[in-house]
């Protein structure tokens, strides 16, 4: 089939986007396009075709409507028979283009509407309500359209009750790019914390823990708030962070196999508390004891693989104190990373997430490929 992937917000070598989903519909037969915002052009890659509309301009408000129109157009001048976005900004445009004859999957990153109530670009006192009319909106949009992919059981039950097509394709990860036989005694004596980096995905505790630690953060991702990152440079902690800034997928897995410890202490947002974070399975594959926040359904993860230790995210001393118990004590640290990596080879790797997608747009193709 000719599928078209839409994204107005998310970079084109997005690890859900392109590199699972979309490498994995081509690789699968189909033929695949990948609608992009960023203005580094036109690309083939994997066997994906990126077709870039040109860069965002302006604030959100612009990218909710210049970006998003232009993003419309080129899916609806391309004919796909199916279309896959990524963004609920797009929800408008996909509504569009249904009734234009075209097959519509809504892929559901996160729980939009319980996000919205931590979004601190909007007023606090509108919230509520802007996240009241999120939900509507989905809630209108997921019966009309064709399927919903949701990041986690729990978004895919919502949807479900809705009585939307709905599956889960959790966002594990692809086990070829991550698990290494790396000797321990190899590994240095540093953390590691990889992927977006923001106030709400818990960055100001681990640098106020780092001064109370005799060890070094191996930092990399992009930083959603540059003046976060202008306030926490000023910190004392600050003097302990390796900053490499946005490292491509063979730069995570060189990180990965050269530390201790990997920091997953997303702060408990509404959306986080349910949220299954790629970052911990990350971790887990690259044989790396993790320090989760503890929230139910992490503990449940984190205790049941024996893999790790659970904090209170916004705890700093709690989190140097965990730090401390897991670089004083290698054997331990090392048993808890094979245990993680044992579970990831068991349960919660890519191929079998990949499957479950391909098979869905067997079925949007009535069968055929």
């Amino acid at each position: 089939m000719r599928v078209c992937h839409l994204t107005s917000a998310h970079p084109r070598y997005d690890i859900r986007i392109f590199v699972k989903e979309c490498a994995t519909l081509a690789r699968a037969g189909h033929d695949v396009t990948l609608i992009v915002a960023d203005g580094l052009g036109e690309e083939i890659r994997d066997g994906v075709r990126i077709h870039d509309v040109g860069p965002k301009s302006g604030g959100r408000l612009a990218r909710m409507t210049g970006t998003v129109e232009r993003v419309y157009r080129a899916a609806l001048a391309l004919k796909p028979e199916v279309t896959h976005f990524h963004d609920p900004e797009l929800i408008p445009a996909a509504l569009k283009l249904r009734r234009a004859g075209i097959k519509v999957v809504y892929d559901v990153h996160e729980d939009v509407p319980r996000q919205v109530l931590a979004k601190h670009w909007i007023p606090g006192a509108a919230r509520p309500l802007v996240s009241k009319g999120v939900e509507l909106l989905e809630h209108y949009a997921a019966r009309r359209f064709d399927a919903i992919v949701a990041a986690t059981p729990l978004i895919r039950r919502r949807f479900a009750a809705l009585g939307a097509r709905a599956i889960d394709v959790c966002n594990y990860p692809i086990l070829a790019e991550l698990v290494r036989d790396t000797p321990w005694e190899a590994r240095r004596n540093e953390v590691c914390y990889l992927g977006g980096i923001s106030r709400t995905r818990g960055i100001a505790p681990i640098i106020a823990a780092l001064p109370s630690t005799a060890t070094r953060l191996n930092l990399a991702g992009l930083w959603s708030e540059t003046e976060l990152k202008a306030e926490l440079q000023q910190q004392p902690g600050w003097a302990r962070v390796n900053d490499l800034g946005v490292l491509d997928r063979a730069g995570v897995a060189e990180v990965l196999a050269a530390s201790k410890v990997g920091l997953v202490t997303l702060l408990p947002t509404p959306s986080y508390v349910e949220s299954l974070p790629i970052k911990l399975f990350e971790y887990m594959a690259a044989g790396l004891p993790v320090i989760a926040s503890d929230f139910p359904l992490w503990r449940d993860i984190v205790d049941g693989a024996g893999c790790g230790l659970l904090v209170d995210p916004n705890d700093a001393a709690a989190i140097a104190s965990a730090i401390n118990l897991l670089l004083a004590d290698d054997e331990r640290a090392h048993a808890m990373g094979e245990a993680g990596k044992a579970a990831v080879l068991a349960r919660y790797s890519w191929a079998a997430e990949g499957d479950k997608l391909v098979a869905l747009y067997r079925e949007l193709a009535g069968g055929a490929a």
